[in-house]
């Protein structure tokens, strides 16, 4: 399989690799069946992968799934998403590499003490990055899993200025 999958699945029938996946759930079961995948560098785009406690987000030429991700729970596409297979082991080691740069530059915010400081960072780093209407398709809660906040704070530092009124989703 061209190093695509690390380890075996009981549900071979499950884990057939998808070229480009065309929803959550087909990439979260390509994550969770253990494929290693890249998040294409050629494009603006990222994947926040939701775990029990946390999130990571792993932007463009990051390592996605293998052992790494298997307990994750859920994907936020971010952008307009693109996955491939890494083709030779510098590739994979590239990809491991840029991943753990994702991850401490995210880490990077959980130093700040103050919830509403940390929501603000990531909203601020993804607005450098990302146009408003990706930003608003990802939920204030991928967000605050990024960082260790509610998803209240989010919300807090989404809202335009003036706004008194914070609405909640019940």
């Amino acid at each position: 399989m061209n190093g695509r999958e690390n380890g075996s699945s009981t549900n071979n029938h499950q884990c057939q690799l998808v070229s480009e996946c065309s929803s959550e759930s087909d990439i979260l079961n390509q994550i969770k069946c253990g494929h290693l995948l890249m998040v294409n560098d050629r494009r603006r785009n990222g994947l926040i992968l939701c775990k029990a406690y946390h999130a990571e987000f792993a932007g463009p030429g990051a390592a996605v799934g293998s052992f790494f991700d298997v307990d994750c729970e859920r994907v936020v596409p971010v952008g307009d998403l693109s996955l491939i297979s890494p083709e030779s082991h510098e590739e994979r080691q590239k990809a491991y590499l840029i991943r753990r740069q994702w991850i401490r530059l995210t880490q990077q915010f959980t130093d700040k003490s103050q919830p509403l400081q940390r929501a603000q960072m990531i909203l601020n780093q993804f607005e450098n990055y990302f146009d408003q209407e990706t930003i608003e398709r990802i939920p204030d809660d991928a967000f605050a899993l990024l960082v260790g906040v509610l998803p209240y704070s989010v919300r807090m530092v989404r809202r335009p200025p003036g706004q008194l009124n914070v609405k909640v989703k019940v």
